[in-house]
């Protein structure tokens, strides 16, 4: 493979730094990040009625080199915020601190110069690329607008990125609607890749394909990884990807993250009554525990994010508060971020009354304090849907012989 892996722009962030203080500040740094659309109302005259808050005071820390899952139902603001870091979205308020550097309201050159650093991976694979353009084209197109190599360099180039994710280099002169899904979403794969960039923006890049093909893109992603240090925030609905997948995970609601932890310590201890319920839609590969095992169905709709609840934005839906008498403090008090255990941290009043629950014994499959492993969890009315596994029910191997297995 002769594709390059060194960048060849210099460093964005113009302050000096040792080589120790790098090492130790996250890639990514994200303080209070808040984006709202405005909603207008009137034809001639148009009144701002409102606004839709689709991300509201995220806090959030990528390290170098790791793998962070943003989960949450449809609708929750994962993906504005992926968008947001990447400046495709002008924030409402907030920091985003990209490798020592504030570019909040960076714009122009300088911005430009910092999109080299970070780049996108779409959710669609049909609708991500230009049907007008080849494959080749597509892929060559962030070079071009960089001045990144010309002429037999650049197609060189390109073909060394085709063949680094897994299709022939000849398949460049093809047009998008030749090709099948998996192989689209590789050519987005590879497009990302063509600056070399130090951070990947994966918002939900495999929920549009087959099963099978699902395994086959998380493997290429963590072969990638592996061979050229990325850095990804790969949002997802499919808890078992993200499990498979990343190092820590953050769990969305409404705007709001209610959950950060490792990701084998949010399978094992959730403590957020929405985490709980997430993870009681995900199958545990053992019929001795998975027979034991109820859903948790969330009772009502979630919230409309232009005028979310008061307090704690899951109080209405919220199986722990009902247990506890539906205390006012849910209604009247919104929680904060707290550490709960190293490295985890719950955005609940009530935390630590999750830990040992009926409910979280059975999402984990493992005994707790006051609860014996095979009882029976709460349900509830039919109400919001929750994720189910997708690509945790298949085995497939990359071309790099790393296989996806549940």
């Amino acid at each position: 493979m002769t594709f390059s892996a060194t960048p060849e722009a210099g460093p964005v962030n113009p302050q000096a730094t040792t080589p120790a203080e790098a090492a130790s500040r996250p890639l990514v740094q994200i303080d209070g990040l808040t984006m709202y659309f405005p909603i207008t109302s009137g034809i001639l005259v148009s009144r701002h009625v409102g606004d839709v808050r689709a991300v509201d005071g995220v806090s959030l820390s990528i390290r170098k080199g790791e793998t962070v899952g943003l989960v949450g139902e449809s609708g929750c603001g994962k993906s504005t915020v992926g968008r947001t870091i990447l400046r495709l979205y002008r924030p409402t308020a907030g920091r985003i601190v990209f490798d020592g550097q504030d570019i909040t309201r960076v714009e122009g050159s300088s911005l430009r110069a910092v999109r080299r650093r970070m780049q996108m991976i779409f959710q669609d694979p049909y609708a991500s690329l230009n049907p007008r353009m080849t494959a080749a084209g597509i892929i060559s197109e962030p070079l071009e607008i960089h001045g990144v190599s010309s002429g037999r360099e650049r197609r060189d180039r390109v073909r060394d990125l085709l063949a680094t994710v897994g299709l022939d280099p000849d398949y460049g002169d093809r047009y998008p609607h030749e090709f099948s899904g998996g192989q689209r979403q590789r050519i987005g794969v590879a497009r990302a890749l063509a600056l070399h960039p130090d951070l990947i923006v994966a918002d939900e890049p495999i929920s549009a394909l087959d099963v099978s093909i699902q395994a086959q893109i998380i493997n290429l992603l963590e072969h990638l990884q592996d061979e050229f240090g990325l850095t990804y925030l790969f949002i997802a609905h499919d808890l078992s990807v993200v499990r498979h997948i990343s190092d820590r995970i953050a769990v969305m609601y409404l705007g709001k993250i209610v959950e950060v932890t490792g990701s084998r310590d949010l399978y094992e201890r959730p403590l957020h009554p929405y985490s709980v319920a997430l993870l009681s839609a995900v199958p545990i590969p053992d019929p001795a525990v998975e027979t034991r095992r109820r859903r948790i169905i969330l009772t009502g709709d979630v919230p409309s994010p232009s005028n979310p609840p008061s307090g704690c934005r899951f109080h209405t839906r919220c199986w722990l508060r009902e247990r506890l008498g539906n205390p006012e403090r849910c209604v009247e008090e919104e929680p904060v971020l707290r550490e709960m255990a190293t490295g985890h941290q719950v955005a609940c009043h009530f935390a630590e009354e999750v830990d040992g629950t009926v409910e979280q014994v059975q999402v984990t499959g493992r005994p707790g304090k006051g609860a014996p492993a095979g009882s029976a969890g709460g349900g509830g009315p039919a109400g919001a849907g929750t994720v189910a596994g997708g690509a945790a029910a298949s085995t497939a191997t990359s071309p790099a012989g790393t296989s996806l297995a549940r």
